[in-house]
């Protein structure tokens, strides 16, 4: 489970990134390219990524 997890965080943080990215007009051929409201989008979707990665790996006492 913990895997699942995991994979779904970095997921989400990918998808973050690739989202900034085009955002920043650096990805081309996307109608989001050169948008600034999808840098937004990607940073808070990387957040919740990180986010997630933690919450994936904590420890359990």
């Amino acid at each position: 489970m913990r895997l699942i997890r995991n994979l779904l965080a970095l997921l989400v943080l990918a998808i973050g990134v690739l989202w900034s990215l085009q955002g920043l007009g650096l990805i081309q051929g996307s109608f989001m390219t050169g948008q600034r409201q999808w840098l937004y989008i990607g940073l808070i979707t990387m957040l919740v990524g990180l986010l997630g990665l933690r919450w994936a790996n904590r420890f359990r006492i």
